[in-house]
């Protein structure tokens, strides 16, 4: 009867193994559905009041499109997503949290956006100023939200929006540019409509991008997640 009562209790001990696993996995998973959606929300209001200043102060003039609305909103979800995930496996998955073990979080979060403007050097319409812009109102910001949050899902989810909104609106996205929802007249100086290369490279997001940043790095102090710069071993 003693093994028989082993034999009976081991598919309980295995049946309880296994919902630990699946709850947890379950928990991981709304966890990070939950970050990706507050990330979302923030690139979301971050594009649409950056465009909603340049277009107060003349710089945009919108008109829709009338092209497929699903076609065209499943074609920018889909290289969107790539975009984003791609790059932030890349510079806060990757990069910065590696460079941040060795020095620190501020050298690592100046060394990523430096990276991170050079890299979109290369796009159409870019220039220096283009560079700095993007290393200022993406590289900090996201870094930031990286070092605030401690979830790649959480900039991931801002990226895309980010640059999911642009599209749709018919704005470039760092230069590049497709089918949206919407098109777009610019007028006036480069610096408030970004020129050629879009949004991105308007003084306007840069100053919003710098203020959300800011708070940020403040609650990610307050939370312990600002790392220093490693010891070196005696």
């Amino acid at each position: 009867m003693g093994r028989g009562g082993r034999r009976r209790r081991l598919p309980r001990h295995g049946l309880r193994r296994a919902l630990a696993a699946a709850l947890e996995t379950r928990a991981k998973t709304c966890g990070a559905g939950r970050e990706a959606l507050l990330g979302g929300g923030i690139g979301l209001g971050f594009v649409l009041v950056s465009a909603l200043l340049v277009t107060a102060f003349g710089g945009y003039e919108f008109s829709w499109a009338g092209d497929g609305f699903m076609s065209v909103v499943w074609s920018a979800v889909a290289v969107q997503i790539g975009a984003a995930v791609t790059e932030e496996l890349l510079f806060r998955g990757l990069a910065l949290q590696a460079l941040e073990k060795l020095r620190g979080s501020g050298v690592a979060i100046v060394f990523t956006s430096l990276f991170f403007g050079v890299a979109h050097l290369g796009a159409p319409g870019a220039n220096a100023w283009s560079g700095v812009a993007i290393a200022l109102e993406a590289g900090v910001l996201l870094g930031a939200a990286f070092l605030w949050r401690r979830n790649t899902w959480f900039v991931v989810g801002l990226h895309f929006a980010w640059n999911t909104v642009q599209e749709l609106l018919g704005i470039p996205v760092s230069g590049h540019t497709s089918e949206g929802l919407f098109s777009v007249d610019v007028h006036g100086s480069a610096l408030l409509n970004g020129g050629d290369f879009g949004l991105e490279a308007s003084i306007v997001p840069v100053l919003i991008g710098v203020a959300l940043a800011v708070p940020m790095l403040v609650l990610a102090r307050r939370d312990g997640g600002i790392k220093a710069r490693r010891s070196a071993s005696r």
